[in-house]
């Protein structure tokens, strides 16, 4: 071992103080004390081990300068008798160091004599995160703070999804040290904390019981315990006898249990009591040296022990045994100095205290143990800021007479199959309480326990979403409507029971937002009702997934469309009609070209001008009485009439659709119109829409509030001139139950505030949430949905909103192709003719004067 050959160069130079002994070659006696329970079988099993320490070590090393000799003082298990142990050792043995005592309770108040005194006390079991080296510069924790299995814990409750967690601890020093790290161990996994279980260190049966039962009537199923393995192993006992180590139930363990679960065995079988349990625990490698430590161990412990059966080191032994050893290497790496105690030179020594007086040795000794290292046999001994460093845990599952290891955990690299590597994360099958391998929920409703206590809103008007009524016949209230029947549905999905009531609340002022609050003061679990899911209100609460489509939209009046008498110029569009009107002029000069010579068109200008362009302007019905003489211009003429033949046909559809279908015109285009124009608004009654007009830039004095779909129709037909409104703002699904009533003169518009929908409002953090809203997806997405909105809802369509579909008016990209291939085949037609012509030596191509006066002869032949 590394730490050997260290030790055997510092005791070779250690030798050198000879002179400093006496003549016999004599080492140095250097007296610690130790403070154990030894009427305890962890006592007696940590003196084994500590005695073994020092034995070990001078048996490796036989030329040290000094020797520790141990003063071994029994605690009792008591603080006083702690507290008098110490006195004694400080008193008459001057101790230079203590180990022990093994509680944190008993540990306090010896560190606080220590530091007194100025002797280091080094316990190796005192894990209480209130005992803190930084507030106690002479006490070194050589085990493991308790906070730094915390976050091995959450990490378990995170792996599960588990929402809610009660820890059970003692209530003493030790237990409720760790609490504070370990709820917000938990809070950042998002689990919360509804309950804390403190059971008495002397706690009786009765009040076990007492307090068990009230865990029981709880929903929450998991707890995570942390006591000593005494109180732990009565606990286990008392909970088995109730039933609650049986399915569904999960019970996570601190290494206060675990590390000594081979004892409690030995104790009174308390892993029978135990299975299904999961803790956490320091990792120990099983060396070589712990392999030869134990068999010896088990021997020398069986010689000091005769009547007590054999049992194995837990990892507190050899915290025990590294201790002595550090103690002990600190010792001879100091070398020999003076042991005395200076007692204060004011002050009449009534009190030992004032008898102890200080260690002149004590803060370089500290210093010694503190910077002393080595390979130990629970692992590296390194102390920083006074206490003991790991970084890894192992977590178990309590099967059968042992723990299974089932991964790791580190700091780094969370729950892990291997210490240097995150692959394959993930724990192994478990089995749980009650012989199971399904993974329990965590939480459930207790039989016998309280229903969930449902809020329903009280309103006035859209009683098809939520309905409160009284039934005479069976003298109680009767909650029906849309977002009942679905809730009902939901829970009816779930994997489990459930039982709920209903308890009909009027909200302050009419505003949702006070039903809502209730369920944060916990005087409700749960709201259901027509209930939006805001960003401000899941600040407090928290909402499932939504059941109805989202959205705020408004309802206006809908008027005649005051341009009607115009409608027939709607079907083109400004850039189509003037193309179309110059490829008709176009087309007509492109006939006057070619046909020049023809006499049907006439023989004066203003003749042939008229005629050439009714030609042209008579295709658009296919009426024309003259014929043309050139195949040029027929060329030209059949391209022409395609083109024409599929504008008018594009024209009549479009206009026959205005004409038949968009007969009305909303009053308002959007939000933004009406605050402009300064438009009246109204809204629903605790809706929270008044909130979104305000924010939007409404004044107060412009917004009106209605509590039925009557009301509203009434508001928007007298308008906001007349004491009514111009345009309704509300929540889509409301709107559409509107318009389903009101069909005639009121149309939607399509602009949309975005918003969640409706959804059920549960407590935070409540482990019901994850699974509602898991059975909403599967009741929304069924045939039992729709059966639900056609029990609620008229599958109507109005007319209004049938005829806000317009058709959109033709482009001139649409006919871009066509009147080019036209204008393409026209022009050609018209060169191509004047280049046939211009060859002939009598016609050089038709002048503008023949184009105009026509044929001058009239026995003149066209080609």
């Amino acid at each position: 071992m590394g730490w050997a050959i260290h030790l055997i160069f510092a005791c070779f130079f250690g030798a050198l103080q000879k002179a400093m002994v006496s003549a016999h070659n004599e080492a140095v006696p250097v007296n610690v004390g130790v403070i154990l329970d030894v009427s305890s079988s962890a006592g007696k099993k940590s003196w084994t081990s500590i005695s073994m320490a020092v034995d070990d070590f001078y048996a490796t090393h036989s030329n040290c300068t000094t020797r520790v000799v141990l003063h071994l003082r029994n605690s009792k298990k008591d603080v006083v008798g702690a507290a008098a142990a110490a006195v004694d050792l400080l008193k008459n043995f001057q101790v230079q160091a203590i180990i022990g005592p093994e509680t944190s309770t008993e540990a306090s108040f010896v560190i606080n004599l220590g530091s007194h005194s100025q002797v280091p006390v080094l316990s190796f079991s005192a894990t209480s995160p209130s005992l803190s080296p930084t507030r106690a510069p002479f006490f070194v924790r050589t085990t493991l703070n308790d906070s730094a299995q915390v976050g091995a814990i959450a990490a378990i409750v995170r792996y599960f999804g588990w929402r809610e967690v009660v820890p059970v601890y003692e209530d003493s020093e030790y237990g409720a040290g760790v609490i504070p790290f370990l709820v917000d161990a938990l809070q950042a996994v998002d689990s919360g904390v509804p309950y804390r279980s403190v059971i008495p260190s002397a706690a009786a049966e009765e009040e076990m019981d007492k307090e068990l039962y009230k865990l029981m009537t709880m929903q929450t199923r998991v707890f995570i315990v942390h006591m000593l393995p005494v109180l732990g192993a009565r606990f286990f006992q008392r909970a088995k006898n109730l039933g609650m180590m049986s399915g569904g139930y999960v019970w996570i363990t601190t290494d206060g249990i675990t590390d000594v679960l081979e004892e409690l065995d030995h104790i009174s079988r308390i892993t029978e009591a135990m299975q299904g349990v999961i803790a956490v625990r320091p990792l120990v490698e099983r060396s070589e040296d712990v392999v030869n430590f134990t068999a010896r161990f088990r021997s020398r412990f069986r010689q000091e022990n005769p009547t007590i059966k054999a049992a194995d080191p837990s990892v507190f032994q050899l915290w025990a045994y590294d201790t002595t050893w550090a103690t002990t290497m600190a010792v001879e790496n100091l070398g020999p100095t003076r042991s005395s105690f200076q007692r204060p030179q004011s002050g009449d020594h009534s009190t030992d205290l004032d008898v102890i007086g200080s260690s002149e040795s004590g803060p370089a000794l500290l210093n010694a143990i503190l910077n002393t290292r080595f390979k130990g046999l629970a692992g590296d001994f390194r102390l920083l800021g006074g206490q003991l460093q790991s970084s890894a845990y192992e977590i178990v599952n309590v099967i059968g007479n042992s723990a299974r290891v089932i991964e790791f955990w580190t700091p780094k690299l969370g729950i892990s199959k291997q210490l240097d590597t995150a692959v394959g994360t993930g724990l192994k099958s478990i089995i749980w309480p009650g012989i199971s391998a399904a993974v329990p929920k965590g939480w459930e409703i207790p039989t016998g326990g309280k229903k969930l206590r449902i809020g329903v809103p009280v309103k006035k008007g859209f009683n098809q979403f939520v309905k409160v009524g009284w039934e005479p016949s069976t003298n109680r209230t009767v909650v029906t409507g849309y977002c009942i029947d679905i809730f009902k549905a939901v829970m009816e999905a779930l994997p489990y029971a459930v039982t709920y009531e209903f308890f009909p609340f009027r909200p302050s002022a009419n505003s949702y937002d006070h039903l809502i609050y209730q369920v944060y003061l916990k005087n409700f679990d749960a709201v259901v009702g027509d209930t939006t899911i805001t960003a401000e209100r899941t600040l407090y609460v928290d909402f499932t997934m939504p059941y109805t489509e989202s959205g705020v939209s408004m309802i206006v009046p809908v008027k005649e469309d005051p341009r009607k008498m115009w409608v027939f110029l709607k079907p083109l569009t400004p850039n189509l009609w003037l193309v179309s009107f110059a490829f008709f002029v176009f087309m007509g000069f492109t006939v006057l070209v070619i046909e020049h010579s023809n006499v049907e068109f006439g023989r004066q200008p203003s003749e042939r001008l008229g005629k050439v362009f009714y030609f042209v302007f008579s295709v658009l019905v296919f009426s024309q009485t003259e014929s043309l003489k050139s195949n040029f211009s027929r060329i030209a003429m059949v391209v022409w009439m395609f083109v024409v033949l599929i504008l008018t046909s594009s024209y009549t559809a479009s206009l026959t659709s205005r004409l038949t279908v968009q007969q009305l015109q909303p009053t308002a285009a959007d939000l933004k119109q009406l605050l402009s124009t300064g438009a009246y608004i109204g809204y629903q009654d605790g809706s929270f829409a008044a909130e979104i007009l305000t924010r939007m830039g409404f004044k107060s004095s412009k917004l009106r509030h209605f509590s039925t779909s009557d009301q509203y129709a009434e508001a928007l037909l007298q308008g906001g001139a007349k004491g009514g409104v111009d345009a309704i703002f509300d929540e889509i699904p409301y709107l559409k139950l509107f318009l389903s009533e009101h069909c005639d003169g009121f149309t939607m518009l399509s602009w949309t505030y975005k918003t969640d929908g409706f959804g059920f409002v549960f407590q935070k953090g409540s482990p019901l949430v994850p699974d509602v809203s898991r059975a909403v997806l599967n009741v929304t997405e069924g045939d039992k949905m729709v059966a639900i909105q056609n029990k609620w809802f008229r599958d109507t369509i109005c007319p209004s909103q049938s005829n806000a579909v317009t058709s959109a008016s033709l482009n001139l990209y649409q006919f871009s192709g066509l009147f080019l291939i036209t204008g393409v085949v026209s022009t050609l037609a018209a060169l191509v003719f004047l280049a046939v012509h211009s060859r002939r030596s009598t016609i050089r191509g038709p002048s503008i004067r023949n184009i105009l006066h026509g044929p001058q002869n009239p026995n003149h032949a066209h080609p």
